[in-house]
């Protein structure tokens, strides 16, 4: 495994990281911990968890993923071998939010934010979290996709400085070692940076937003801030949903795929995501290597990245998935995947 510095923390995460969202849905408490046990022998340290997985959100299920990685906790005794990412849910009090039966309305308060901790941290029977992470903006903005941004600051909510000495309280008591954020904008990153740096807060250590080949905005609004700022990039989705595995290419619906499972996911299903995808697989078919190890290996060599966060349902696909690590893609085909990029520009949002 290779690992890169998070932040200014001076913790060395490694670059493939293991995402967890399916725990307790598509993966039962078994499949988890054989996740967990193969992932950290192959030195994959850094484990992303979220109060609010497994997705889809249910009331039912909400929790099980947390649950799922302190029985693991439990029965191996490893929690010094791991660092352990897990999110604050964000702004849930909308009437339609699927996600209102978190803390009957989740909302990035003080309070809320201390209710927060305080169940991740029964659910994951541990006393400290490593990387503590806003999982999505309290302000209306754009996140989850959202493009064309409309101003409206009666949506702002709780202050950010509000949220910010809320976690810095969990830092200052032991709970938690540093902090991150979530789907953030630009705007967002740097008022966390100017608010810590004028109160002596602790600073955000890391951004953890989409970025794939479907999806590289992160390139054009966050990458220089990332790079100048010391704010690494934990970079979800880095597979587009599965998108970029090939396995939907055709329109093929594999059975038990998340995809043909849910319907809500239809972030990446757009013709020009559907076309660009094809043009990637041939690109990886004529290297001889696998469409998901190309795109796994493109978010790899980004300077901004500090760590990829795969999300696999069997341990097949985590083996193919972590393997990319050793993969470096040349000069040569990285023009090719730009003219892809170029024909088809951020084809998902």
């Amino acid at each position: 495994m290779k690992y890169r510095s998070l932040g200014k923390t001076g913790l060395q995460v490694p670059l493939i990281g293991l995402g967890t969202m399916t725990w307790g849905e598509q993966n039962n408490l078994q499949q988890a911990c054989e996740q967990m046990d193969y992932a950290l022998s192959r030195g994959v340290n850094l484990f992303d968890v979220a109060e609010m997985y497994p997705v889809p959100p249910r009331p039912e299920t909400v929790g099980a993923t947390e649950h799922c990685v302190g029985e693991w906790l439990a029965q191996t005794g490893k929690r010094a071998e791991v660092i352990l990412a897990t999110k604050v849910t964000g702004r849930a009090d909308q009437k339609n939010s699927a996600l209102a039966h978190i803390r009957n309305g989740a909302r990035l308060s003080k309070d809320h934010i201390r209710r927060a901790i305080e169940g991740s941290l029964e659910r994951m029977q541990t006393d400290y979290i490593d990387l503590y992470q806003v999982h999505w903006p309290e302000r209306a903005t754009n996140f989850f996709g959202a493009r064309g941004y409309t101003h409206n600051p009666d949506g702002d909510g709780i202050a950010i400085e509000e949220t910010l000495k809320a976690l810095a309280e969990l830092v200052d008591e032991g709970l938690v070692k540093h902090i991150g954020i979530s789907n953030e904008t630009p705007w967002g990153t740097m008022e966390y940076l100017r608010l810590a740096a004028n109160h002596g807060l602790p600073t955000v250590a890391s951004i953890q937003n989409v970025y794939n080949l479907l999806s590289r905005q992160f390139e054009t609004g966050l990458a220089e801030m990332s790079i100048r700022e010391e704010v690494g990039l934990l970079a979800y989705s880095p597979m587009a949903f599965g998108m970029l595995s090939g396995k939907y290419l055709g329109g093929d619906k594999p059975k038990g795929a998340r995809l043909t499972l849910f319907d809500r996911f239809t972030r990446y299903d757009s013709p020009q995501s559907l076309a660009a995808t094809e043009a990637y697989a041939k690109i990886a078919s004529e290297q001889g290597i696998s469409l998901a190890q190309m795109s796994l290996a493109f978010v790899c060599q980004q300077p901004f990245v500090a760590s990829c966060l795969i999300g696999a349902t069997t341990i097949e696909q985590l083996k193919e998935n972590i393997d990319a690590v050793d993969i470096t893609l040349c000069d040569e085909v990285l023009a090719e995947i730009e003219a892809v990029h170029n024909c088809y520009p951020d084809p998902a949002p």
